[in-house]
């Protein structure tokens, strides 16, 4: 295990590791050497390294022959894995570091059992690094595992003090203070006075939204900027904390004199700790489960399950990553313009398309004025406790402002909707990158990004979605976003048709298909054709084509945000529009190609294909890769896969564009396994997990 850290401007490389036992074969030791010289040499030379591991060899005392790269201050005699140790360190220039430094034995030996008393456990670092060690000892008294003992090194490294820039910590208005009434009424009052006593609220939204802010501001206060960590320890009291402490002491004296009575003592007192842990465990949950109700209570518990979360991940963000060349980037400037670079090549990269020759009519007709009725359905719709987007107006506020709210956004949203503008502050969006847990912590291709947009165009967004369902008519076969199915309906219609080829007997051969960044890569020209195809007034047509002009976005890192960059590929990430107007072009798309459900059934892009024999599913899987394909969306070759419910011997496989499709035997279809012997075994176990998980998780 290896770990890179930056440290002012250097990098240090700790890497950890665990030799085979002296009784193993010389096969496996060998193996274990030669990944540690990989990864050694995947070690830029410039780049400072250090070493910790359990070598299960005995390096010895003295150092004659092998001065380069050992001191004298070793223990016992030196064996045959030892010596692996002393030729591993002279062919990467390397030093034992715990040979250099004379100490007591006490301070030296790093394993005890019993009778045995050996120095096992050994740092490394580059021989050209030596001189920035200053002391390396065992520490008496603290056990890191059963029989070892911890070995501490002191390295001081000489810095450089890096230039970062004067960024003001961003703080932000306290708004979930809202959910308090005494808050909410206090906020309105106050504003009501900034606005000179009238409730009513400005035309414009620029007047208003800084009000609001400013009032936020007053009223509920603002945050630090700086993050409040959970401690998984939140239990503990004094008398606990105490009682670890001596029984931390009592170890230790029992390390420096072996007698019977230390032993006796300090067993005592681990024995106390472990029924103190107990009960003070047990008396925090009592009281947790008794809060259960309560608004406190309630908090609480969503503060534990997000710090077991946040226990489960490594990282969200680190403040160094890698270019493209994977060489290392420490400035702020260098890691922001990488930031920048990634998301703006991958939210503008699109797909070979054929261009359209033939056009569509527009749908030329007078729409209504939104009507008040429809604001209250889109704010009842928006949920609460959303991270708040650049404009820094939760849709708390609105919700807050009750009717006085609603008659100025019913305002607003028919001046937007008559002058096809709407307000620039909305076009800006905040990128955050959110580590995926798997893979390199710096690369960049690690990171999914979440976008932040302005809540009250969201808001805006909802009124123009509830007009656009009701003109749109989306085909039987999508159940993704639509009202009154989901994802249950699209399972059990899929687990009917497998449990009757199943009953009489009979194949039945699925294709799962897999669209590549399905969302992000959807053409806009297409977006507007498909609108206009689906007879959406040329009104509503202008207006959404507005959401996505002079649209700006940043990346906000972990050191700082970046320049601005547009996106003009794709649909909005994280826009309450988006669903619906990718449920539009999948539906003007497939329109020659689908066919009746079950046979076919689309969840958004997760599309399923079925067929009684395998040639037909070939044939039809190939009709949906040329009709979506010729249109930009791309089929993913490696993630679209195959599987064949009660197959027969020689069944074989299905191909696309003569390659082979992964044949599978389970496939997680929206979240449920299925399985080609059409039995819900697999399934079952991983409820039987969650359920299992979560009545054990105290």
């Amino acid at each position: 295990m290896s770990l890179k850290l930056e440290i002012e401007g250097v990098m240090l490389n700790v890497v950890s590791g665990y030799a085979p036992q002296v009784g193993c074969e010389l096969e496996e030791k060998q193996r274990f050497w030669s990944e540690l010289d990989e990864v050694m040499e995947s070690i830029p030379t410039a780049e400072r390294v250090v070493i910790g591991a359990d070598f299960n060899g005995h390096v010895g005392e003295g150092n004659a022959g092998d001065e380069e790269v050992m001191g004298k201050f070793g223990v016992k005699e030196r064996n045959l894995e030892g010596q692996m140790v002393v030729d591993f360190a002279k062919r990467m220039d390397m030093g034992v570091v715990n040979t250099y430094f004379q100490k007591r034995e006490e301070h030296r030996v790093t394993y005890k059992s019993g009778g045995r008393r050996t120095q096992v456990d050994y740092i490394l670092c580059r021989r050209g690094n030596l001189k920035e060690i200053s002391d390396c000892k065992v520490v008496v008294g603290e056990s890191v595992a059963r029989q070892h003992r911890m070995v501490v090194c002191r390295m001081t490294l000489m810095v450089c003090k890096m230039k970062t820039s004067k960024r003001e910590i961003e703080k932000k208005t306290k708004w979930w203070k809202l959910k308090k009434e005494e808050c909410c009424e206090e906020f309105r009052q106050k504003l009501k006075q900034a606005l000179g006593g009238q409730v009513v609220l400005p035309d414009d939204w620029e007047t208003t939204a800084e009000v609001i802010r400013e009032t936020g501001r007053k009223v509920l206060g603002v945050s630090s900027g700086r993050r409040k960590e959970d401690k998984e320890t939140w239990w503990r009291n004094e008398e606990v904390q105490d009682s670890i402490q001596r029984k931390r002491l009592a170890k230790k004296k029992w390390d420096m004199d072996r007698t019977e009575e230390n032993r006796q003592e300090y067993k005592e007192l681990q024995r106390r700790v472990k029924r103190e842990v107990s009960k003070a465990k047990q008396k925090a949950y009592d009281e947790l489960y008794t809060r259960l109700d309560t608004r406190e209570g309630e908090n609480d518990l969503y503060r534990l399950a997000r710090q077991r979360d946040q226990d489960g991940k490594d990282v969200q963000q680190v403040r160094v990553i890698k270019d493209r060349d994977r060489r290392v980037l420490t400035s702020e400037e260098s890691v922001q313009r990488r930031w920048k670079e990634y998301f703006e090549e991958l939210m503008n990269e699109e797909n070979e398309r054929e261009k359209r020759v033939e056009g569509v009519n527009s749908v030329e007709q007078k729409v209504d004025k939104i009507r008040k009725d429809e604001v209250r359905k889109a704010l009842k719709r928006m949920k609460s406790g959303k991270a708040v987007g650049p404009d820094d107006i939760p849709v708390e506020v609105w919700k807050c402002l009750g009717e006085a709210a609603v008659e100025f956004l019913t305002s607003l949203f028919n001046r937007v909707l008559e002058s096809e503008r709407m307000p620039e502050e909305w076009r800006r969006n905040v990128l955050v990158p959110i580590f995926k847990n798997k893979g390199d912590v710096q690369s960049c291709s690690n990171y999914r990004g979440i976008k932040l947009m302005s809540h009250t165009m969201k808001l805006w967004e909802r009124v123009v979605e509830a007009r656009l369902r009701k003109v749109v008519e989306i085909c039987e076969q999508q159940y993704g976003f639509m009202p009154r199915k989901s994802t249950t309906d699209a399972i059990f219609a899929l687990r009917i048709l497998m449990e009757k080829y199943r009953d009489g007997q009979r194949e039945l051969h699925c294709v799962f298909v897999d669209l590549e960044k399905a969302y992000d890569r959807v053409p806009r020209e297409e977006l507007w054709y498909c609108m206009r195809k689906s007879g959406v007034a040329e009104k509503y047509v202008r207006v959404v084509q507005d959401m996505y002009e002079r649209s700006r976005t940043v990346v906000r890192c972990a050191v700082g945000q970046t320049e601005e960059f547009k996106v003009e590929v794709g649909l909005h990430q994280g826009s309450a529009l988006r669903p619906f107007l990718f449920a539009i072009v999948m539906n003007q798309l497939s329109e020659e190609v689908r066919q009746e459900s079950p046979w076919t059934m689309m969840f958004a892009d997760d599309i399923v294909i079925c067929s009684e024999s395998r040639e037909p599913v070939e044939e039809n899987l190939e009709r949906w890769r040329f009709a979506l394909e010729r249109r930009g969306m791309k089929v993913s070759r490696s993630k679209t896969e195959y599987m064949c419910v009660n197959e027969r011997e020689g069944s074989g496989t299905v191909r696309l564009q003569g390659e082979e499709v992964k044949k599978v035997q389970e496939f997680k279809y929206l979240g449920s396994t299925v399985q080609s012997n059409g039995e819900c075994g697999k399934e079952n176990q991983h409820i039987w997990n969650y359920f299992y998980k979560a009545l054990n998780d105290k």
